[in-house]
């Protein structure tokens, strides 16, 4: 089996992280393929993500020792197995061009995903999931049903092991007891490359407005609506010779190319929660 894995941590900056952490993995016959690291100056925390091949020991005992590695430097730290792709819930409204472009890469091996179903309020994409052979679950949002969908919702995660849930243009705000229940591992897609234009129809305000930039932000959720930390963000140039419609198809492709760096990136364990923000090692 692939002994490959990736370790991510962070702590109080001090001198020696570095060095403690290499002559750990030399210690335990680790070989480093790839290595970042990050001094926060602000904050006086240390990041670091190292991908390491580890055959000497098997994962239980591995962890064990990282465990003492961690106590030792006041790490928060995971250690994941690189072979195993992350189990993820895809949510999705009736807007289906960022599910269409995940389930795409994700099928042309782009993606370390294993993708355990689709979720939505509609039914506008079940023949989508059913051309991937991916489970579709319709949950609709009646008046008054909110929190009933939602402990569905969360017993669906839960029993697929979602280590990712991906809000793929899903048209619904989570309760806030849902978003603290999934933080760190929900991600929405939000149509602006800044919190603006919020509400009904995007486009048409940013038309209105004779905007010069669109955008998109992929950003972790949490009960403030769109100013979770921010994972990635991406712009394209405008004028005023765009109707709505090519405003609207242009914000769509930049949305999809947004959110899959941000699921590749939290997929290959890349990002790093700092507080309010993110450190992410492309």
């Amino acid at each position: 089996m692939n002994a490959t894995y990736v370790l991510t941590l962070s702590c109080p900056d001090k001198p020696g992280i570095v060095h403690a952490v290499s002559g750990f993995l030399l210690q335990h016959g680790g070989n480093i393929e790839e290595a970042a690291q990050f001094n926060d100056h602000a904050t006086g925390l240390f990041f670091m993500r190292v991908q390491f091949v580890c055959e000497r020991l098997p994962e239980p005992e591995l962890r064990q020792q990282v465990q003492a590695l961690a106590q030792a430097h006041q790490m928060h730290w995971g250690l994941h197995a690189w072979h195993e792709p992350m189990r993820c819930v895809i949510f999705v409204s009736q807007q289906g061009h960022c599910l269409n472009d995940l389930l795409f890469r994700w099928k042309s091996g782009l993606l370390r995903l294993d993708i355990r179903a689709i979720v939505s309020n509609h039914r506008d994409f079940y023949q989508l999931a059913a051309s991937y052979n991916i489970p579709f679950q319709h949950l609709p949002l009646r008046p008054g049903l909110k929190a009933e969908v939602e402990a569905r919702q969360l017993e669906l995660i839960e029993q697929e092991q979602a280590e990712l849930v991906v809000l793929a243009r899903y048209m619904q705000i989570l309760s806030d007891g849902m978003c603290e229940q999934l933080a760190g591992r929900a991600i929405n897609i939000h149509h602006s490359f800044l919190p603006s234009f919020k509400g009904a129809k995007p486009y048409h305000q940013a038309h209105q407005r004779g905007v010069k930039l669109i955008g998109a932000t992929a950003h972790y959720v949490t009960a403030a609506l769109d100013e979770g930390p921010i994972i990635e963000q991406d712009v394209a140039r405008v004028d005023h010779s765009l109707s709505i419609e090519d405003l609207a198809a242009s914000g769509q492709d930049t949305e999809c190319a947004v959110l899959a760096r941000a699921v590749k990136w939290h997929s290959e364990h890349r990002v790093l929660l700092n507080g309010h923000k993110t450190v992410v090692f492309r």
